[in-house]
C-alpha cells in the first residue's frame, strides 16, 4: 500500500487519540486504537487479537480487509500496525458490544465524508489545519507562514517521489541534507536543541526559522526541476545546494542582526505545546 504523511495523522474521538494514515486518498485507522476507545480497558491489543481469532474461526473474510501499515507508537518509533478503512471498521465495530458503538459509527462516517470533501476541494483541508493551529494559540501571521511551508514541502516531496525516492529513510536523509545545509543541524539534533521528543519540529519554529526552511525546500525543488535530477545521489546534491542557499541567507541575517537564528527557543513564548 502507498501511504502519504500529512497533518491529521491522529484523529480525536471524545478526546481520545486514534492513529490513522492516508492510503490512496482514503483514511486507514489503527484497529487497536479503535478497540481501546470502545472497550475502555488497558488491554486493547489482546482484545483485538482474540476478536480477530474468533472472527477467523467463524469464517469471516474480515482479515482480507486488514492492512499492515506503519504508525507511530508512544516511543516515537513506527511499527507495523493492523489498520482498516472505514468499511472494514464498520464490520469490526458490529462485533464489539459497546455503548459507544453507534456514536463512533457516526463519527467515523463524518471523518470519511470530510476526507471526500477535502479531495474535491483541497482548500477545506487547509482551512481545517489553520483552525487547529488557531485553537492551539498560534497567531494568524505565523499560521500563514506555516501553511506556505507545508505547500512548499508537499511540492518538494512530490518531486522526490516522481524522481525515484521510495523509502521513508531516503526522504529523511534528503530532508536532513537540506536542514543541515540551512541550519548546521540535522532534524534530530535540532529537536534535541529545542527540547522536543515526538513533537513536530516545524510547529516549534519561530518565524524566521520557518521562512528559511521554506526557502531551502523551495530552492531545492527549483534546482531539481531545472536540472531534471533523477535518483538519490543527484537529488541529494540538489538538497545540499538548496539548503546552502538558505544557509547563506541565514548567515547574512545573523551577520547584520548580530543574533543567532538557531536557538533552543520554542514558538509561543518558549512553551511546549501538548
Amino acid at each position: 500500500m502507498e501511504n502519504k504523511n500529512e497533518l491529521g495523522k491522529v484523529a480525536l474521538f471524545n478526546g481520545q487519540k486514534i492513529r490513522r494514515v492516508l492510503v490512496n486518498d482514503e483514511w486507514w485507522f489503527s484497529v487497536v486504537d479503535v478497540c481501546r476507545v470502545l472497550i475502555e480497558n488497558d488491554r486493547p491489543r489482546k482484545y483485538w487479537d482474540d476478536l480477530k481469532r474468533k472472527l477467523k474461526e467463524e469464517g469471516s473474510e474480515l482479515s482480507e480487509k486488514i492492512g499492515q501499515l506503519k504508525l507511530e507508537a508512544a516511543d516515537g518509533k513506527k511499527y507495523a500496525t493492523d489498520c482498516a478503512n472505514t468499511e472494514g471498521l464498520f464490520r469490526i465495530i458490529q462485533s464489539i458490544p459497546s455503548p459507544k458503538a453507534e456514536p463512533f459509527k457516526r463519527w467515523l462516517a463524518r471523518v470519511g465524508y470530510e476526507r471526500i470533501q477535502e479531495i474535491e476541494n483541497p482548500e477545506l483541508a487547509m482551512d481545517r489545519m489553520k483552525a487547529i493551529y488557531e485553537r492551539k494559540g498560534y497567531p494568524k501571521d505565523w499560521i500563514e507562514k506555516r501553511s506556505r511551508g507545508i505547500a512548499a514541502r508537499h511540492s518538494l516531496t512530490d518531486e522526490w517521489r516522481e524522481r525515484g525516492v521510495k523509502s521513508g529513510s531516503d526522504y529523511a536523509l534528503l530532508t536532513n541534507e537540506i536542514m543541515e545545509s540551512t541550519f548546521g543541524l540535522k532534524v534530530g539534533d535540532y529537536k534535541k536543541l529545542k527540547g522536543l521528543e515526538r513533537e513536530n519540529l516545524r510547529d516549534h519554529m519561530e518565524d524566521i526559522e520557518l521562512i528559511l526552511t521554506m526557502l531551502g525546500e523551495a530552492t531545492t525543488t527549483k534546482l531539481t526541476q531545472v536540472r531534471d535530477s533523477k535518483g538519490f545521489t543527484p537529488l541529494k546534491r540538489d538538497a545540499a545546494d538548496g539548503g546552502g542557499v538558505a544557509g547563506r541567507t541565514r548567515e547574512d541575517i545573523e551577520k547584520v542582526s548580530g543574533q543567532k537564528i538557531v536557538s533552543s527557543n520554542n514558538f509561543l513564548g518558549l512553551k511546549k505545546l501538548k
